[in-house]
């Protein structure tokens, strides 16, 4: 940030971190202290502005630093992760964590939304030294300059932040219990069925007796992907979209980017997704294993690469959509787990070992059912993440207009009323 180029307001100044606030260099030894909470770099989001987790001083040794209320703590392992929070609380934290105690008249929430600043992150990257675990220091940090808006306006701009966070935080909170619900309704549904029916034993899990079990390939066609790098004579060559592994996530399609691949004219049926398939990675690492959802046929025509298996069930025997869903619960997880390839880091599986997954097939009625009730709750996780998104963003856009006086916050609409503000 070049503060020369910003047409100040007469009651702002230019200044530097250490004008706003000093380090506080406290450490004790956990087991010899009265805090109740120990705060690490696992504790803090990236982005937010207060921990929603901590741990306990038994659960550490080392010796660690203590912070009081209303002092802002401060990750410098990896500042690109953008991990600062305000302590709500008194306790004892990471020596990986930098205590920053505002100095008096100075709102501490003012200077947390500056430490979340794009060019403070910026500027704290530059400083970091180490290559596999880069740190900065408050000796770098401390001569970041900065502009200084007058106490009272330092309030008022906390609150109005403070206002978005909290926006964004029920927003999290929202998603979270969804995803929870989500998982407790994927085990329950696969083992007790819609009507808590009597169970059988499976090498994956517990699952209703009287479901039928049939292997895949006997339920379903699965088709293969292409091979990228492959040399193609131009005369038969074209260009199509095609999905990618970066594109299949857990429950879910990211289409943000979907990138070209050359194939022979003849090979576009051949390798084509058709709407309803269920696209599903070989690997990744373990908790990715398998992962996919629906194609919905956003993209026509649209390809998928060789990494990417994509499941067409018998319609007349086996519902889409809850297929998506069985690969996501604990008996599919625990399938693939099973029969996978495994190296240190990540896991496989092959065309035969997918053929021959034991696909649980209750009656088509009651497929449809337990799909309509797990995408009642993907539809609510969606809604809520796009709401969260949106409030992100605002609060980037607020931050950086608000911190550089290009926004007045008497200018805003907002009701901060309510909203408590150490300063």
């Amino acid at each position: 940030m070049d503060l020369d180029d910003i047409n100040l307001p007469a009651d702002w100044r230019t200044g530097k971190l250490v004008d706003l606030c000093e380090l506080v260099s406290d450490q004790c030894d956990p087991g010899k202290t009265d805090h109740t909470i120990y705060v690490g770099l696992e504790h803090i989001d990236p982005g937010a502005f207060i921990f929603s987790r901590y741990g306990k001083p038994g659960d550490v040794v080392s010796a660690k630093n203590q912070f009081r209320k209303g002092d802002i703590l401060y990750g410098k392992l990896r500042p690109y992760l953008d991990k600062a929070v305000f302590a709500d609380r008194e306790g004892i934290c990471s020596t990986d964590i930098l205590v920053f105690r505002p100095h008096r008249n100075v709102s501490p929430l003012f200077v947390l939304a500056l430490i979340h600043s794009k060019s403070f992150a910026e500027y704290a990257v530059q400083t970091t030294h180490g290559v596999n675990h880069p740190r900065t220091s408050w000796t770098a940090l401390k001569d970041f300059p900065c502009l200084i808006a007058p106490s009272r306006e330092q309030r008022r701009i906390a609150a109005v932040l403070w206002k978005v966070q909290e926006a964004v935080a029920t927003e999290v909170e929202i998603v979270r219990n969804a995803l929870a619900l989500k998982k407790s309704l994927l085990r329950g549904l696969f083992m007790h069925g819609l009507s808590d029916e009597p169970r059988k034993e499976t090498p994956y899990g517990e699952v209703p007796e009287k479901w039928d079990i049939q292997l895949l390939s006997e339920c379903a066609h699965v088709q293969t992907g292409v091979a990228k790098g492959r040399t193609i004579d131009p005369s038969e060559m074209i260009e199509v979209p095609y999905l990618r592994v970066a594109n299949v996530q857990a429950g879910h399609l990211d289409l943000s980017e979907i990138k070209n691949i050359q194939i022979r004219r003849d090979e576009l049926e051949r390798y084509s997704l058709r709407k309803d398939d269920v696209v599903l990675t070989e690997g990744g690492d373990f908790d990715k294993l398998g992962r996919g959802f629906i194609w919905d046929g956003q993209i026509e025509p649209c390809v998928h690469q060789n990494h990417i298996f994509a499941v067409r069930p018998h319609r007349d025997r086996l519902s889409p959509n809850y297929f998506a869903y069985l690969i996501q619960s604990s008996y599919g997880r625990g399938y693939f787990l099973a029969v996978a390839h495994k190296t240190t880091n990540l896991a496989c599986i092959n065309t035969n070992k997918l053929k021959a997954f034991p696909v649980l097939i209750p009656p088509l009625a009651d497929q449809e059912r337990i799909a309509s009730i797990l995408q009642t709750v993907d539809a609510k996780i969606a809604v809520h993440e796009a709401k969260q998104r949106a409030l992100q963003n605002l609060f980037k856009t607020l931050l950086h207009q608000l911190m550089t006086a290009q926004l007045r916050v008497n200018h805003l609409d907002i009701d901060t009323s309510g909203v408590e503000v150490a300063v």
